[in-house]
């Protein structure tokens, strides 16, 4: 595969003010494969591994996956749990609000009912957030690290990571702080948001997020930073292309996902680090512009 994303998935209720709810699928790794395979093109060999259930929400997400040309072999079914479920409204700025029913999702016990992480295929990216970490079992969330720091060690494939920070679903800020400490020393694509890594490290401010991450040798990194424009400091200051403010903001749920999703196609398609920041900051201010994680293709 080019990019094998990995985490959870959720039907998502979403509020229309003049059309009442709609179903759709979103998950913050579901969101971004599915912006990579349409940036990357036809070709794209993207993958999501995850767990869903045998419920009519379940079937109908993994209809809506292969439609969208992601590979869905490695998504597990479990006869006793369910989709999660979440609701989602936004304001007039296009701030956003959620209520979850993911508690005893099927997705929870990912790599803890007997899947074995050696049988994952090979990829030449491996994509996961640190919702994907929170939402684990302890022991699969350090076998699964433990499994990517093998493969980077082994150069089996490029791991990149994003630090997307949920207080709500951790045990406690220690246990985040350092799962993710972990896995920023094992990823070699950082993609990180200046806020969550604040929120999480206490940084005090972001010349101190930027200084932190200099300091690590990435294969490519990209720091977010929402309608200012992303950063690397791989690139000096001057080097960075313009980033244009997205002309209209109505709805803010998926612009670090697609933007992560925009970046990865650019960077499997060879293309350099400005490309791949550019890339990742025009389908975000796309994306910004509609309601809902993932909008319509064009």
């Amino acid at each position: 595969m080019d990019l094998l994303a990995i985490g959870e998935v959720m039907a998502e209720i979403r509020h229309e003010p003049t059309a009442g709810f709609r179903v759709g699928f979103a998950g913050d790794t579901f969101n971004t494969a599915v912006y990579c395979a349409r940036e990357f093109g036809p070709l794209a060999r993207i993958g999501y591994c995850t767990r869903v259930g045998c419920d009519p929400l379940s079937h109908a997400f993994l209809s809506a996956a292969k439609d969208e040309g992601i590979d869905v072999s490695q998504v597990g079914l479990d006869q006793e749990r369910n989709l999660g479920i979440y609701t989602v409204s936004t304001d007039n700025t296009g701030e956003y609000s959620f209520h979850y029913w993911r508690s005893n999702s099927a997705a929870r016990l990912l790599f803890a009912s007997g899947e074995s992480l050696a049988s994952l295929p090979p990829a030449k990216v491996v994509y996961l957030s640190a919702i994907t970490l929170a939402i684990l079992h302890p022991s699969a969330r350090r076998g699964l690290i433990a499994h990517l720091r093998d493969l980077r060690g082994r150069s089996a494939c490029h791991v990149a990571f994003d630090s997307n920070y949920r207080p709500q679903l951790w045990e406690n800020a220690e246990i985040a702080r350092q799962s993710v400490r972990e896995m920023w020393e094992v990823a070699d694509i950082a993609l990180p948001s200046v806020d969550d890594e604040i929120a999480l490290f206490g940084d005090p401010g972001e010349e101190a997020v930027f200084a932190r991450f200099a300091a690590s040798d990435w294969r490519a990194c990209a720091i977010k930073r929402g309608a200012l424009g992303p950063v690397s400091p791989r690139l000096a200051r001057s080097a960075h292309p313009e980033f244009s403010p997205a002309p209209d903001v109505v709805d803010t749920t998926a612009a670090g996902d697609s933007f992560n999703g925009g970046y990865l196609a650019a960077f499997l398609h060879g293309e350099d680090e400005g490309r791949c920041l550019l890339a990742g900051h025009k389908i975000a201010s796309r994306v910004v512009g509609a309601r809902g994680a993932l909008i319509a293709r064009s």
